[in-house]
């Protein structure tokens, strides 16, 4: 019983986040023959404010570019 766990940035459309969901569904089927009722899959979607690397916020990196 596979459980995906995904964080994002937010920002991607619903038809986007579907078909990652779709995407990771079939990952898991062919990689481990999960059954896809039994697999769940979690998306979090990060404020950009919430998530940096290199300790520079996604929000600040844009900002900067702009």
């Amino acid at each position: 019983m596979p459980l995906i766990e995904v964080s994002i940035a937010r920002g991607r459309s619903p038809e986007q986040l579907r078909s990652l969901i779709d995407e990771l569904h079939h990952a898991a089927e062919k990689a481990v023959g999960a059954v896809p009722e039994n697999t769940t899959v979690i998306i979090r979607e990060i404020e950009h404010e919430h998530w940096s690397r290199g300790n520079q916020t996604i929000a600040e990196r844009n900002a900067a570019a702009q």
